[in-house]
This record gives structure tokens, C-alpha cells and sequence, in this order.
């Protein structure tokens, strides 16, 4: 196959992919989606990503129907991913895309429900040993040795029946220790064949030695006149003395016997120059030739024992790759608090849903469209409606809850956890989500409408989540086109939840669209806006200005200023501004 097939990689990054990997290489890691050995061939992290999600799953990026989808989706993955126990594990975790079917949804979360069960079992010291023990496997750049390693700790750790460390339970540990020790002696990554190995220090101490005694041999051989100058100084007076001198002074530089430097040495030479110089050649190619021998026999024994432990060291780097994987995952939907949802036909519902990119105390918010039976909370979200129109106060949350049902959506596809008590997702084949922009001008509407239409118009069903849609046009126009957006979706059978203020300028909706509303309910002592974040099912929300206009009067530090705002309280209504204004007063 060609590289240049896959999407995003253009003629340069082609090139640099054969020439770093070679062709067949590069595929196997595109089609496994190995951002690691694509960053190591000089790749942008990013752009790998980005590459490795098309391949993997172009059908399942076709779902993201609006760039304001893929941020959340891309968002979601960079939180997921903040949880990774090894950066091979990030890497998988951000190449994830929305999946094909509920059943492959469902594999996944099992894995995840295994894998959270036995992190949570764990105790806080087994964990800390876990997660050392991947960290020392990234700090030593994977690789083999690394990963043998790191399932032999994890193996000592993990002893749970039926969970993800099971793949470590049926590993020859002997096996696997003989091979640490085999692995530690190869320089680099042994290959398959009969490649050579290139045999490390440390693994024979015969041959460090003989190693050593090469260098030096070959030091005094670059150095031989000052050999010959060295012994002269010895003040040795025949030339069978000299010899006999040269000899020593060779034995003792390089810590080969002397019966060894004697054996190599000329029976003839013609002077004491010509001594020096044949003695340490002939050393240096003793020794290379001893060398060569040792670490050939050094090296065969190291094959026989790579060879013997193959299967299990490779794997041992599946099973090290696919726990990282899994109990990162795990780790991901324990600090979140996640739950696993319900993967069903229609509808979209949760129960104590959280906004995982809401900072701080977040008030958990129940909410559904569609079929479903999601219930139990203070307020059961009908069901049957195919369309909720979300009304109520500015800063009411509104847009939160459309990004927390988008995120749950979202997730659900992925066979993700997601954060809700409870949840019901349906199958979507495409999620708009638009947020509110603040331009306003025919460009946007245009753009705006030819992101939104499209996935009303396909064969799939889709998600509508349409935030203040009057924005980007006339408010009478907008109601219009928005009255025509919530026909259009009960229409194709799609599911929608639109955020308005021009709920009351809409013609009759459809008998299975609603109107749910989100209520201001005061000033608190620091005169900030108080909100029930919670929607109000089949009720039109209020902005209550008086509330915002309360705050501007009594945070007014001129007199005239004061009085500017006391005369748009009069136009809101005096009376509930003073009434706003004694509440938050007497609370205080």
C-alpha cells in the first residue's frame, strides 16, 4: 500500500516515513496506531495523532458533525489521556474515535469495568508499585528488556482472577527473569533471524576483560615509540634484556600475562624499534581475534535464551501495553467518578450529569430527550420528546448542559464511562453541537446553517444541540428559522435540544418538542447571580434582569452612576430590585 493513500500523509511526509522506516514499517504503524514509532521518525505528535484517528477510525470522526463537536471530543481525549500511566498509553487513548456498534462500545466498557474494579481493590501501596513500575518502564523508552520488567513487577502485584491482569497470569516467570538478564547483555533491540547480536558489558566477564585488554593493547600500539622510549629508559643493556623489558612493560599496561605478550612476540627482529612495533600488532590481532571468538559464543548462548523466552517476551510487551491501556482508562473513570451507561436504541438522558470541564462545586443537572426511562432524581425528565427548546436565565448553564450532553454522547460512543449517576445514549451518526458566536453578519448565518442542515438530511439519525441560534440574525428571523430547525429534526427523527431567549416568538411546536426552562432565583451575599441549574420541564425560563440590575445598584460608587441604575430599576420594575436588593441584604 502506498503511504501516500492514507489520509494526511502528503509526498514530504511520505518521504520522510520510507526513508526513517522504510514503507512496510510505517504502514504496520499506521494501521496500528503507533503514534510513538511515527513521532520517533520525526513526525509532529499532533499530526500523528491526527493521521492515526483517520485511519483507524475515519467513520467514527464522520460522527463529529460541527468543529465545536471536535473540540469536545479532542478535549474529552486530552482528560482522558492526562490519566495515562504510560505514554504509549496517552498515545492509544488519543487516537480513540467514536466506535461502530453498541457491541464493540460494550467490549470496551467491560475492559474498563474489569480493569477499574481491580485498580480499586488495589491498596494504596500496590498502586503506587504499579504505577512506578510503568513510569520506569517509559524512563527506560520501552523496548523489550523494559517491558519484561515491568510484567514481572506487575505480576507480583496483580494477582485478581478475571481481570486485566490476567494477561501477565500465564507468563513463564522463569522464563521471563532469564531473559531480563539476556536482554540486559544486548545492545539495542535483538531482531528475528539470525541477525547478529551486538553483545553489551556486563554480560561476560571474560570478555569485559578481554574488551579491556584490547583498548589497551591498542593504545600502546597507536603510542609504539613511546613504548620504546619508556623501556630505553629502563637503562637495559642487551637486546634480549630489552625484549625481556618491552615484554613486561606490555603485560603490565594491559593486563595480559606475560607468557601471552611473550607467545605473540617476533622470534626475529631487526632492531628494538622493530620489536616494539611486531609485538603490539601482533597483540592487537590476538586479541581482536579472542574478542571476536568470545563474544560469538557470548552471543549464542544470548540467542538460545532470547529464542527460548521469544513468545513470552513479546507477549510480555502486548500484555505490559494493553494493561497500561485498560487501567489507564480505569484511572480515568475513577477520578472522575464515571459511570457506565446504558447503550440503548433512542434517546438521550441523564441523571446527576457533571460538566467535566467545570472547575470546582458543580451542581449536577438531570436532563433527557427521546425515549427512555431515566428516573428516580428530584425531577424525572419526560419521555418521548424529540425536541427540548432550553430557556432561562444569561449565565444559567445552558450551554454548559448542551457541552455535558455532547460530552456524554460523546464518550458513550467511544466505550467511555461517562460522568452521570445514570445515563441512556443512543446511537447517533452524527452530534452538532453549535455554540453560541457573537459574530453577526450573513457569512456566519450561511456557515452556520450549512453545519447544522447537512446531518438532518442523511440516511443516519443525529443529535441536535444548538446553542442561541437568534444570535447570528434578526431576532424575528431567527425565530423563524429556528421554528423551522425544530420541525426539520422531529421531522428526520433526529433528537434536539435548542437553546433560545425567543421561545415565546415561536409558532406552535410539535406535539414531541417541549419547552424546559432554567430559573434565576436571587443575588447571593456576594451579590453574584444564584441559579437552579436544573431545568424546569415544560416551562419557558426567566432572565430576570432585576437580579443583574439589583447588583449594578448596589455596587454603584457614584451618586450619579447610582442614580443611571435606579432608573433602569424603574424600568424593570422598582419594586423587585428593592426586594432583590433587601434579600441579599438581610442574608448578609
Amino acid at each position: 500500500m502506498r503511504l501516500q493513500e492514507y489520509w494526511g500523509v502528503g509526498p514530504k511526509t511520505a518521504d520522510l516515513l520510507e526513508a526513517e522506516l522504510g514503507v512496510e514499517r510505517a504502514v504496520r504503524a499506521i494501521e496500528s496506531a503507533d503514534v510513538s514509532t511515527l513521532v520517533d521518525a520525526g513526525l509532529p505528535r499532533g499530526r500523528a495523532t491526527r493521521i492515526l484517528r483517520r485511519a483507524t477510525g475515519a467513520a467514527g470522526l464522520d460522527t463529529l458533525g460541527t468543529g465545536d463537536a471536535r473540540d469536545v471530543y479532542g478535549d474529552l481525549l486530552e482528560l482522558a489521556a492526562g490519566e495515562a500511566l504510560t505514554g504509549g498509553a496517552a498515545d492509544r487513548i488519543r487516537v480513540l474515535t467514536p466506535l461502530a456498534s453498541h457491541e464493540a462500545a460494550d467490549e470496551r466498557l467491560d475492559r474498563i469495568d474489569r480493569a477499574r474494579e481491580v485498580w480499586s481493590d488495589l491498596g494504596e501501596d500496590d498502586r503506587e508499585r504499579v504505577v512506578d513500575a510503568f513510569a520506569s518502564y517509559d524512563e527506560a523508552g520501552g523496548g523489550r528488556r523494559a517491558a519484561v520488567e515491568a510484567a514481572l513487577e506487575l505480576r507480583r502485584v496483580g494477582t485478581s482472577e478475571g481481570g486485566p491482569f490476567d494477561r501477565l497470569a500465564d507468563l513463564d516467570a522463569d522464563a521471563l527473569e532469564a531473559a531480563v538478564d539476556a536482554l540486559a547483555a544486548v545492545e539495542g533491540e535483538f531482531g528475528d533471524g539470525d541477525e547478529p547480536l551486538s553483545v553489551g558489558e556486563g554480560a561476560d566477564d571474560r570478555l569485559d576483560e578481554l574488551r579491556t585488554q584490547l583498548t589497551a593493547a591498542r593504545r600502546l600500539d597507536d603510542a609504539a615509540l613511546d613504548v620504546l622510549e619508556t623501556v630505553r629508559g629502563q637503562d637495559v643493556r642487551s637486546l634480549e634484556a630489552f625484549q625481556s623489558a618491552v615484554i613486561s612493560y606490555v603485560a603490565e599496561e594491559t593486563g595480559v600475562t606475560a607468557s601471552e605478550v611473550r607467545s605473540v612476540a617476533p622470534d626475529e627482529a631487526r632492531d628494538e624499534t622493530d620489536f616494539v612495533s611486531a609485538t603490539l600488532r601482533a597483540l592487537v590481532a590476538d586479541l581482536e581475534g579472542q574478542v571476536a571468538d568470545r563474544e560469538a559464543a557470548v552471543a549464542t548462548d544470548l540467542r538460545e535464551t532470547l529464542d527460548d523466552a521469544g513468545e513470552g517476551v513479546e507477549a510480555a510487551v502486548d500484555a505490559v501495553d494493553e494493561l497500561a491501556f485498560d487501567l489507564s482508562l480505569a484511572r480515568f473513570a475513577a477520578t472522575h467518578d464515571l459511570t457506565r451507561p446504558s447503550l440503548v436504541e433512542d434517546g438521550l438522558a441523564v441523571r446527576n450529569a457533571r460538566n467535566l470541564f467545570v472547575d470546582g462545586e458543580v451542581q449536577p443537572v438531570t436532563y433527557g430527550v427521546g425515549t427512555h426511562s431515566v428516573s428516580g432524581g428530584e425531577a424525572d425528565p419526560p419521555s418521548g420528546d424529540r425536541v427540548a427548546v432550553l430557556t432561562g436565565a444569561n449565565s444559567g448553564g445552558k450551554t454548559t448542559l448542551l457541552e455535558t450532553l455532547c460530552g456524554v454522547a460523546l464518550l458513550a460512543a467511544m466505550g467511555l464511562p461517562v460522568p452521570a449517576e445514570r445515563a441512556e445514549v443512543g446511537r447517533f451518526d452524527t452530534v452538532v453541537f453549535h455554540r453560541r458566536h457573537a459574530s453577526f453578519n450573513a457569512g456566519v448565518l450561511e456557515s452556520t446553517l450549512r453545519s447544522v442542515v447537512p446531518p438532518l438530511t442523511g440516511e443516519g439519525r443525529a443529535l441536535m444541540l444548538v446553542d442561541e441560534f437568534e444570535a447570528i440574525t434578526e431576532p424575528g428571523r431567527a425565530a423563524d428559522l429556528l421554528n423551522g430547525l425544530v420541525d426539520l429534526t422531529v421531522d428526520r427523527g433526529a433528537l434536539g435540544v435548542f437553546v433560545t431567549h425567543l421561545a415565546e416568538d415561536l409558532s406552535p411546536l410539535p406535539d414531541t418538542a417541549r419547552i424546559d426552562g432554567i430559573f434565576a432565583e436571587g443575588l447571593t451575599d456576594e451579590l453574584d447571580l444564584r441559579v437552579d441549574y436544573q431545568p424546569r420541564f415544560g416551562t419557558v425560563g426567566r432572565s430576570t434582569p432585576e437580579f443583574i440590575v439589583s447588583r449594578l445598584v448596589a455596587n454603584a460608587g457614584e451618586r450619579d452612576e447610582r442614580a443611571a441604575f435606579r432608573s433602569l430599576a424603574a424600568a424593570v420594575g422598582e419594586e423587585a430590585v428593592q426586594r432583590t436588593l433587601s434579600d441579599a441584604e438581610w442574608q448578609s
